[in-house]
């Protein structure tokens, strides 16, 4: 499909997701990788992308869409992820979970419908563990609506909104309206089409995308009404055995170490690529500059047959001496063992100008503009060797992975 030359980007975008019945293959970077290279400070690695904006975009499995394009789309819906194909990410994210009839579905936590979904302005509202409650003398607004308290079909009726909601709300209305001011609205209004797991394997293939499902940690004690957590996990792989899916195209994540010890000793040609999310910066003590204290540790990990491993991005960086951003110990642990590392998530702090948000926090005297995003992205490329970087805005990343040539 082509277009006449005077269509700004934006409208290019918005007439090609109208377009995708099928799905369109012309790939695009769109605004946003020229914004950050203008905002750069002058040194060779802003030379060398901006000697590159002539290139052809390519579909590049270095840039992995997280939960799809929800910088401006609402998170892991149909919507989200054209926009995210049509930005060249090479690998897809299905964060799943269950519905009350045992159903996957992707969601990025199983309650989270109230600030990613329309429910509260539904029937289904009343269907919610815990109802919309507004805000009164100091207490906020509290809701918690679960892929649990609906079956399927109810789960399919419902429409994506951008991710957020407002504490200080005395209504539902005004709950819903907390949409972080660097996410926009203008692609929501109608809101975006949700998605079953299976349903993104399908979505994802027609991309010519690789698939990265999160088996998400249950809120609802398991078992749940006979479905175990080794069930949920054996769910999860027979999706794609069923749609004839080859193991090597999936790389399954887990937070959970026993879900991808599951996947290594039950489900060896899928488990050799699963990846185990590093949430252990959450534990008292955590340190990067120390990983020794880890356990297991990073040899013990790959001893048991895991081979990808994926913390933030704050967890792989420091700072030396002279503030230049340096990897961290942890990284050069993980790169000593021998695991492939991947990192989240780029774009999710909105803008830099203040030091970064919490995916920045271990070298934030460094961060002053969103120029350095390509600073980070470099470092993690080209000094701690990353294999893939999920981003909120995947051209970000698939235009420095083409500019550099990586695969």
């Amino acid at each position: 499909m082509r277009f006449p030359k005077k269509l700004s980007p934006l409208l290019v975008t918005i007439l090609l997701l109208s377009s995708m019945s099928g799905f369109a293959q012309e790939i695009q970077f769109g605004v946003r990788p020229y914004y950050l290279i203008d905002a750069m400070k002058e040194g060779p690695l802003k030379s060398k992308l901006r000697s590159c904006t002539g290139m052809t975009p390519r579909r590049s499995l270095f840039s992995i869409a997280h939960r799809g394009a929800p910088l401006e789309f609402p998170e892991h819906t149909v919507q989200s992820n054209k926009a995210a194909a049509l930005m060249g990410a090479g690998i897809f994210e299905c964060d799943v979970t269950f519905t009350k009839d045992k159903q996957l579905v992707c969601r990025h936590a199983q309650n989270d419908l109230q600030g990613t979904t329309n429910i509260l302005l539904t029937n289904l509202k009343e269907k919610c563990s815990k109802p919309f409650i507004p805000a009164n003398s100091g207490e906020p607004a509290v809701a918690e609506c679960r892929t649990t308290d609906i079956i399927l079909g109810e789960f399919k009726t419902l429409r994506g909104k951008m991710d957020g909601f407002n504490k200080k709300a005395k209504d539902i209305q005004s709950y819903m309206a907390g949409t972080p001011s660097w996410r926009t609205e203008l692609y929501s209004e109608a809101g975006g089409t949700l998605l079953t797991h299976q349903e993104s394997i399908a979505l994802f293939k027609q991309f010519g995308g690789k698939f990265t499902p999160e088996l998400k940690e249950p809120v609802v004690p398991m078992p749940y009404l006979g479905f175990t957590q080794e069930q949920y996990a054996q769910a999860l792989i027979n999706d794609y055995k069923n749609a004839g899916i080859s193991p090597n195209d999936v790389f399954p994540q887990s937070f959970n170490l026993n879900d991808v010890m599951y996947w290594i000793q039950n489900e060896p040609e899928f488990g050799k690529q699963a990846i185990y999310l590093d949430g252990r910066y959450e534990q008292k003590g955590f340190n990067a500059a120390e990983p020794e204290m880890l356990k297991p540790t990073m040899q013990e990990l790959y001893a048991k047959g895991v081979r990808y491993i994926a913390p933030p991005i704050w967890v792989l960086l420091a700072t030396n001496s002279i503030g230049e951003i340096i990897p961290s110990a942890y990284a050069k642990a993980a790169k000593d063992a021998g695991l492939n590392i991947i990192t989240w998530s780029l774009e999710r702090d909105g803008p830099m100008n203040k030091g970064g948000g919490w995916y920045h926090q271990s070298i934030k005297s460094a961060i002053y503009s969103d120029g350095q995003i390509y600073e980070v992205l470099d470092v993690l490329a080209q000094q701690v060797g990353v294999k893939g970087v999920f981003s909120d805005w995947p051209a970000t990343v698939t235009y420095y992975a083409n500019c550099l040539g990586l695969e």
